[in-house]
């Protein structure tokens, strides 16, 4: 493996350069009838789904940059859900690096249905493992 561990508090090991601030990547979801809450009469993007799939995107944008024995866990979100998207219809779940601190991650992240913005926010993510 060319690539190195997170550093650990105290450790002087550096991250791979690639997990930095600026790394971005974005994904795109068709929202599906199992996406909706049971209670509402449409089908639309649950806020729970909505934040699986920002959960979701921001792991797979770092997952290839750690060590085999490394994964991140969420330890944070702060998301608004301003806008709906009905069953069938894509979103597209874009996230950036705005901090690194030690194992901590920090993303910036949006979603959005066409040219309609349905959340803004930050999400956290945790180094565990190796």
């Amino acid at each position: 493996m060319g690539v190195s561990k997170l550093a650990l508090v105290g450790e002087t090991t550096a991250m791979n350069d690639a997990v930095a601030v600026g790394l971005s990547s974005s994904a795109t979801y068709t929202v599906t009838e199992e996406m909706s809450p049971p209670h509402l009469p449409m089908k639309v993007l649950s806020t729970p789904d909505m934040i699986r799939l920002i959960e979701q995107t921001c792991l797979l944008s770092v997952q290839e940059y750690l060590d085999d024995n490394q994964t991140t866990v969420g330890i944070h979100v702060c998301v608004s859900h301003s806008a709906s998207v009905n069953a069938g219809d894509d979103v597209e779940v874009s996230c950036e690096i705005s901090e690194v601190d030690r194992k901590r991650l920090v993303f910036n992240t949006t979603v959005t249905a066409g040219d309609k913005t349905v959340s803004e926010g930050t999400h956290q993510r945790f180094v565990v493992g190796g």
